[in-house]
């Protein structure tokens, strides 16, 4: 039992001869550990909201690529179907046109001729 009295006398001499620079440099190296643990933290927290704010992005981009593909599709539908309507509306003058001309020459041929 004496023996370890003994032991633990001389840790406590050790640390008394431990000199302040000594201690200042381990409270800093604790510190700056802490700092780096901390920053590493941090680092990864950060990295897992980028992927989650990329995985976010890459959903809205699919959504709005399906958006713009409804849209061309109803516009290239809209754009047929002006065109057919243009078509119909071409052949109506067409016949309203021989129509009229025809009204005219039945006009001059049965008007008296001078």
């Amino acid at each position: 039992m004496a023996v370890k009295k003994k032991a633990s006398s001389k840790k406590k001499a050790s640390k008394k001869k431990r000199s302040s620079a000594t201690a200042h440099k381990s409270v800093a190296t604790r510190k700056r550990n802490e700092l780096n643990k901390q920053l590493r933290e941090d680092l990864k927290a950060t990295k897992e909201t980028l992927k989650v704010a990329n995985a976010a992005a890459k959903a809205e981009i699919a959504v709005l690529k399906d958006q713009l593909k409804a849209v061309m599709k109803r516009e290239k539908a809209l754009l047929k179907i002006s065109e057919q309507k243009t078509k119909m509306m071409w052949k109506a003058a067409e016949q309203w046109e021989k129509k009229q001309v025809s009204k005219i020459n039945k006009m001059f041929k049965k008007a008296p001729k001078a």
